[in-house]
């Protein structure tokens, strides 16, 4: 591709040697303008009917965004309709105000005033195109030119509001947008913005929008924000205007882009919900949104059921969001890494044993649950996955605390099973080798009967006696002893029958399920005969059979795994 990149021109970066924007914290939310009904909408391969648009507006204004472009009603039937149903049907809050888009063209704006008759609060959202290249291939005119077509626009445009304010007292502001903002010399962005708050009398009480559209993302992200503080510093009557931003992801950063102008000085922002728009789509307002809350800002939209917000726009757009999207894909809150599963793990544990007022969980920029994810595994398993994976869906899916110790074994026999089926396994399934390994180990030895009893003497010591019957060799075999508890009597009576050279190491135990039903699972470190490690596990109603039970499971699984390599 070398002499193909040839024939494209590099953007040429206006000089800010004194730029101020790095050193800006973005600390409070911009005031948020959905685009999803226009700019979205004229994206889609088959446009939203009129049903679809009436439920995604309600899903922006459950949301909260108090402004929203419905469309170009002037331009299109379709748009026309839904702008009347709107206002007609009473569809509009009074502390919502629908945005309008329009050419900068008489016939347009004539027919624009007439779709919005009934309204109580709009924004005319005029443009027209001033860049650089516009003017030379598509208007064949000088810069003159297109101020002209703006100021004779917002010229019509005041005397229009002004009729319709007489006769229905209707709240109309006005914003406009040097259309390729971004491929326009700021100096004549700067002059066209001018004028045309002039031509609209814009003051600090009454003020113009002034939207800075990187219409197509032409440079690096920091570029756009020099060209914004640029225009911020250079604007005359600057407090008669609220400045709003309109980037696009042509080359993939219009995320950056909203936040270093947001930094510049930009106090407002059109975007859409998951960055549809056109070609390669609009600014992410989630996106950006969730980032300020990622770092304590209250971005002012509301989030916390983002499941259902997906479910909107994925029925009424018919696209599907990629599932590595910031904070709403299907993957982006899953550990599959080793390493990262680890230190999710131990965030987790940190959490609910420090309580902070902070959420401190590596590889985690949020918690889950504050966008409605709390129930979904935070760590899945294939072949990539560590040790502490597998012990981590054991804890969250099925309330297993294994020990430490246990972790390398059985996420080693998991391990084995991803590699073995080629994909990755699922809670059901990891429970099902869990099952399969430690709880269904019923041979060599089986225990049949038994009977616990306990006995105080003068010094006030209780010994624990245990009698039962344990079958192996296809014979039952009645054993003996006592202990000091019911572990230790029941090892002891193993003794009595050849089960030897086991050395007792440690074993804990917590309840699985709650209320009458609860059960107790015991989980038993051994050494073997060899000297390795012998884990069981034991599960019952009864605490001390569930001991007794665990230390049998990690006796038959070493005589199997013995028997195995022999």
């Amino acid at each position: 591709m070398f002499e193909g990149c040839k024939k494209y021109i590099p953007f040429q970066p206006i000089s800010l040697p004194d730029r101020q924007w790095p050193d800006k914290v973005i600390t409070k939310a911009p005031v948020w303008c959905s685009v999803d009904m226009r700019d979205g909408n004229q994206a889609l391969i088959d446009p939203m009917n009129l049903e679809e648009k009436l439920l995604y507006f309600q899903t922006l204004v459950d949301v909260g965004f108090k402004e929203i472009e419905i469309g170009f009603p002037a331009a299109s039937e379709t748009e026309y309709e839904i702008l009347r149903a709107l206002i007609e049907q009473k569809r509009i809050p009074d502390d919502v105000t629908i945005q309008v888009l329009v050419q900068a063209r008489p016939h347009l704006i004539y027919k624009t005033f007439e779709a919005i008759k009934g309204a109580k609060n709009v924004i005319v959202h005029f443009y027209n195109s001033t860049s650089t290249l516009q003017r030379k291939v598509v208007f064949r005119t000088d810069m003159q030119g297109v101020i002209d077509i703006a100021v004779e626009g917002a010229k019509l445009i005041k005397e229009l509001t002004d009729e319709e304010i007489g006769k229905s007292g209707a709240n109309i502001r006005y914003e406009y947008s040097p259309e390729s903002f971004s491929g326009t010399e700021i100096d004549n962005s700067v002059l066209i913005c001018e004028k045309v708050m002039e031509a609209l009398g814009s003051t600090p009480e009454n003020k113009l929008i002034l939207n800075l559209p990187n219409t197509v993302e032409m440079s690096t992200p920091n570029c756009y924000a020099d060209q914004i503080e640029y225009f911020c510093r250079h604007l005359k009557n600057r407090k008669s205007a609220i400045i709003s931003l309109h980037p696009h992801n042509d080359r993939g950063t219009a995320t950056a882009a909203t936040e270093l102008g947001l930094m510049a000085g930009a106090e407002r922002v059109e975007g859409t919900l998951f960055g549809n728009g056109e070609r390669t789509g609009n600014a992410d307002v989630m996106v950006v949104a969730m980032n300020m809350y990622s770092q304590g800002v209250d971005p002012g939209l509301d989030f916390s059921n983002m499941r259902a917000v997906q479910e909107v726009f994925e029925k009424c757009t018919k696209m599907k969001i990629h599932e590595r999207h910031p904070y709403v894909g299907d993957l982006v809150f899953t550990a599959f890494s080793g390493s990262h599963q680890d230190a999710i793990k131990k965030g987790v544990e940190y959490m609910a044993k420090n309580g902070g007022g902070y959420w401190e969980v590596p590889y985690l920029p949020i918690d889950p649950a504050d966008v409605g994810r709390e129930y979904e595994p935070i760590i899945r398993i294939n072949s990539q996955s560590g040790k502490g994976g597998a012990a981590f869906v054991m804890q969250q899916s099925f309330g297993y605390e294994l020990p430490k110790a246990m972790h390398p074994e059985f996420g080693t026999m998991v391990k084995a099973a991803c590699d073995e089926a080629g994909r990755e396994l699922q809670p059901d399934e990891i429970f099902g080798i869990f099952r399969r390994e430690f709880l269904e180990v019923n041979a060599p030895y089986n225990l049949k009967q038994y009977k616990l009893y306990e006995e105080n003497d003068i010094s006030g010591d209780t010994l624990v006696h245990f009698d039962g019957v344990i079958r192996f060799r296809h014979e039952d075999h009645a054993i003996s002893a006592s202990g000091n508890g019911p572990v230790s009597a029941f090892f002891n009576a193993l003794k009595s029958v050849g089960i030897t050279d086991y050395q007792f190491v440690s074993y804990r135990e917590h309840a699985v399920s709650s209320g009458a039903d609860s059960k107790a699972v015991s989980y038993i470190q051994l050494t073997a005969p060899d000297g390795s490690p012998a884990f069981g596990v034991g599960i019952d109603n009864n605490i001390s059979l569930a001991s007794i039970k665990g230390i049998i499971c990690a006796i038959n699984r070493t005589k199997n795994a013995a028997m195995k390599e022999s």
